[in-house]
């Protein structure tokens, strides 16, 4: 990694005009329509009233295969995805046109051999706008750039999850064909549709994209803590600590203390925790 062009890399603005079909098929990717008469699933999946599913703003406005430019010399084939967080300023809404500015934060140095991890935030506004309506910060492990230096040489501490039973369970089954239904959204790599592609990556079958992991537990959220009324969800945040395959189905434990809700996902097939130290806020 060349560090300097890495925290002084610019991005140009994104605009994404985001249509009630980017909404609908993002619902539907992350297995929102189970209830298919329900309108607590109708309000993200049809047309009349329809409603912003809180975290599209993951996906839209994305700057594509930005860490694969080859000034930065990042060793981008090593990457994992190892935190998502998003925060909501502001109730987004359909039809709309967003745009999304971009920042690497910061850069800590795990030493040699033991690799990097990188931040990045998203600051997303209406067009026209000066408002930040949310703002969303993803954090990249970079296995193969560590003894490149950084701004620093400590990580953030992740949220813990309380010590206790949960308050609460939620329990989501995806569909064989998620990986399939949520790369229309935009993250189009064959790990998650190629079998070939994703055997070469080292995993037995497609994987579901950790972003659509995240989709469901914040189905889960919703669901449990907030009566599937999306504008009292106002930050969620998580750690991805192991691949889902389609199918499978997510656990989500959630702990309520206040407006704070800690969660943690396993999946049920395999007894392994998928999405761990999460937390949220709900009004």
């Amino acid at each position: 990694m060349h560090l300097d062009t890495v925290l002084g890399k610019q991005f140009a603005p994104i605009e994404h005009l985001v249509t009630p079909r980017d909404c609908m098929l993002y619902a539907l990717g992350i297995g929102v329509g189970d209830r298919p008469e329900d309108p607590r699933d109708l309000q993200f999946t049809y047309e009349r009233g329809l409603k912003f599913f809180p975290s599209l703003v993951n996906v839209i406005a994305h700057p594509g295969s930005w860490i694969q430019a080859p000034e930065l010399a990042i060793d981008w084939v090593k990457l994992l995805h190892g935190e998502q967080a998003f925060t909501m300023h502001a109730i987004l809404e359909p039809g709309k046109t967003y745009v999304g500015t971009y920042q690497v934060l910061d850069v800590v140095d795990k030493g040699p051999g033991k690799g990097a991890l990188l931040f990045l935030r998203k600051d997303l506004r209406e067009k026209g706008m000066e408002a930040v309506v949310s703002t969303v910060t993803s954090t990249y492990f970079l296995r193969g750039d560590g003894g490149c230096g950084g701004t620093t040489t400590q990580a953030p501490a992740p949220h813990p999850i309380p010590d206790r039973a949960p308050d609460l369970t939620c329990t989501l089954t995806t569909l064989a064909r998620s990986a399939l239904i949520y790369r229309l959204s935009g993250d189009y790599n064959p790990i998650h549709a190629d079998p070939e592609q994703a055997r070469k990556a080292g995993f037995e079958r497609p994987i579901l994209h950790g972003l659509c992991s995240l989709g469901v537990a914040t189905r889960a959220v919703l669901a449990s803590c907030c009566n599937d009324e999306p504008e009292r969800l106002k930050s969620l945040q998580l750690r991805f600590s192991s691949p889902v395959y389609p199918g499978e189905t997510l656990v989500t434990d959630l702990w309520r203390d206040g407006d704070c809700v800690s969660l943690r996902s396993r999946v049920a097939e395999r007894n392994v925790v998928v999405l761990n130290n999460g937390r949220a806020v709900v009004a």
